[in-house]
Order: structure tokens, then sequence, then C-alpha cells
């Protein structure tokens, strides 16, 4: 039984007035920047590119920012004196909803608990996989702030009513981070791994070992770039063969090893890795990402993505962006 969805409405306007003259978009490939004529069901957008992972129908889970606040410092992002405006937080949240279904997305949500105020990033808390042997499986995230932690429980309860698999890895004193540090390759053929800020090198290890036994390998990547603590921040696979990167997060053997891994890998600048612009959400030809700069958007242009803007400025409070909110499902 699924949990009740808030019919999604788009805020008026999403323009972003920064001090970088760069983020500004160009003439060549469709923007699309969300309003409230839009409407929330449209046909899926479909690539130029045949790859079939790309075309389908995605399910995504979110969370709604009900008792969303900035009350403590986890990341670089975060100030005790960065006052949320609620209001305007839920009108985001709503307007990335809308998004997601725009792309043909379905979305369904959690039930958000009070007391946890980072419970609306959607993608930290367990790990969602699916394997022939198994099915759709999670597996628990064990999170470094204890706040965070106790979002855990919540969502394995969603997952485990909607019959997933659990797989519990024991990583005693180790953390884990979900889908904030472990990113599918599109196609499900391997995961990445990121360590160094949120989860440990030995959490990964753990979580490899436990992937090795279901034939999945897994790819350790050591980041180095404190505002960067997520690998979710600083790798977006685009498709099949291309990735989105910024290099100045990686140990520069993990950056080796990602180069190798793809035929094509775009790089982003620390201005624009910094904005967010490599925390953006893939679906059905769409690149959703808070900001744009002409570079960006040359690069999205190559592989056929157009790019949505969807402001996200209340939750970069917190040091999170549209990644960040969901977590998709098989």
């Amino acid at each position: 039984m699924r949990d009740a969805m808030p019919r999604c409405k788009a805020p008026k306007a999403f323009s972003k007035n920064l001090p970088m003259s760069s983020l500004e978009t160009g003439p060549a490939l469709p923007t699309h920047r969300h309003r409230d004529e839009l409407s929330s069901s449209v046909p899926c957008y479909r690539p130029h590119t045949s790859l079939p992972f790309q075309q389908m129908a995605k399910h995504v889970l979110l969370c709604p920012p009900a008792h969303f606040d900035v009350v403590d410092q986890k990341n670089p992002y975060m100030s005790k004196n960065s006052g949320v405006d609620r209001a305007k937080a839920q009108r985001q949240w709503q307007a990335l909803c809308s998004a997601l279904e725009e792309a043909g997305c379905q979305v369904e949500t959690i039930t958000p608990a009070p007391g946890l105020e980072d419970m609306v990033f959607a993608a930290n808390q367990v790990f969602v996989g699916f394997h022939e042997g198994v099915g759709k499986f999670i597996v628990p995230s064990r999170m470094v702030h204890a706040s965070r932690q106790r979002e855990v429980p919540f969502y394995v309860d969603w997952f485990r009513q909607r019959g997933y698999q659990i797989i519990e890895v024991d990583l005693g004193s180790e953390h884990l981070e979900g889908h904030g540090d472990l990113l599918w390759h599109p196609d499900w053929s391997r995961i990445y791994a990121g360590y160094g800020f949120r989860s440990t090198q030995a959490g990964v290890e753990k979580f490899r070992d436990a992937m090795s036994k279901l034939g999945i390998s897994v790819v350790a990547l050591r980041l180095v770039d404190p505002y960067c603590y997520h690998l979710d921040t600083c790798l977006c696979p685009l498709n099949n063969e291309a990735v989105l990167i910024y290099p100045g997060a990686y140990a520069p053997n993990s950056l080796s090893t990602l180069r190798g891994l793809w035929k094509r890998v775009h790089e982003l600048s620390a201005e624009e890795a910094h904005k967010f612009m490599g925390n953006g959400i893939v679906a059905n030809g769409r690149y959703l990402t808070p900001y744009v700069t002409p570079h960006l958007e040359a690069l999205l242009r190559e592989e056929a993505l157009a790019p949505v803007i969807v402001d996200t400025s209340e939750f970069e409070k917190s040091g999170g962006s549209l990644f960040c909110m969901k977590a998709f499902l098989p």
C-alpha cells in the first residue's frame, strides 16, 4: 500500500540570480524552467539515443520536507544561522515532484517523521538494488551523524512493507551512507562507491564483500574535497557510456580508475560542482539541475540531454540538492 502522494504544484518561477555571469543558459538547447502553467503529466521525453535504460519509466521515492530545518553543521555548506523558509522549501520540493512527473517518472512518498530534519534527503538511508536471484533489495545505511541514523528504520520499514529483501551488512563501527556514496552504473552492471568523509573505506569494503556474493562489482573511489563529501555531488552517470564528474573531488588513483571505466568523461569546474550541478537527476532525456552554465549545457547537448532548472536554494543550506532528495526504485 503506497503512501498518499501530495499533488505536485510548481512554483511561479525558478530563475537563479547568481553573481557568476557564466550561470546563464545559451540558445542552442531548450532549457526548461518550472512555472504554474506547466502540466505535471506530460508524455515521456525520448532522447536522441536509443539506450533502453534511458527510455524506461522510472519510479522514484521522495520525502516531503514537513520537518526540514538546519539545526547544526554536518558539512561545509551548513550554518546554524541559515534560517529555512519552510513555505519556499515546500514549493521547491513540489517543483521537483512536478519535474519528475513531467519526465515520465512515477513518484511515491514516505511519511516524514517529526524531529528528523534531514529525512527529506531520501538518497542516504538505504542502498536500493535488484538482483535476479534476490529480487528487489536494500542495504541499510549506518550514518555518521546520530540524527540521520534515526531516519534509517523509517526507510527500512517502508521498503520491507513493499516486499524488498533486507541485506544486512555487519558494518560494526564503520559507516555507509546509501546512494549518497553508492551509485549504480546506468545498466546496473557495477556500483561506484565513494569514501573519505561519510562512508568509510572499511565500510565500503564490507559492502563490496556483500555485493560480490551477488556477482556485482564495486569500484571504490576516495574523495578528498570536503565540499564533495558524498560521491553524488561529484559523479553523475549520464548514460551507459558518459559520466559527469568534478576531477578535483578525487584522489589521483581513484580519478585514474574512474576515467578508465567510461567512454566519455565530462568535467565540471569546482565552481559548478560546488553549486551542485553534478548533483543532478537524469530522467528520460532530461537533466534536472539547480543551475546551468553554458559549459554544462554544451556537455549535456553532446549526450542529447535537455537541462531542466529546478531551484533547491533552501535545501542547499543543508548541503544537498536534487539527487540527494530522491531514491530511484527498481
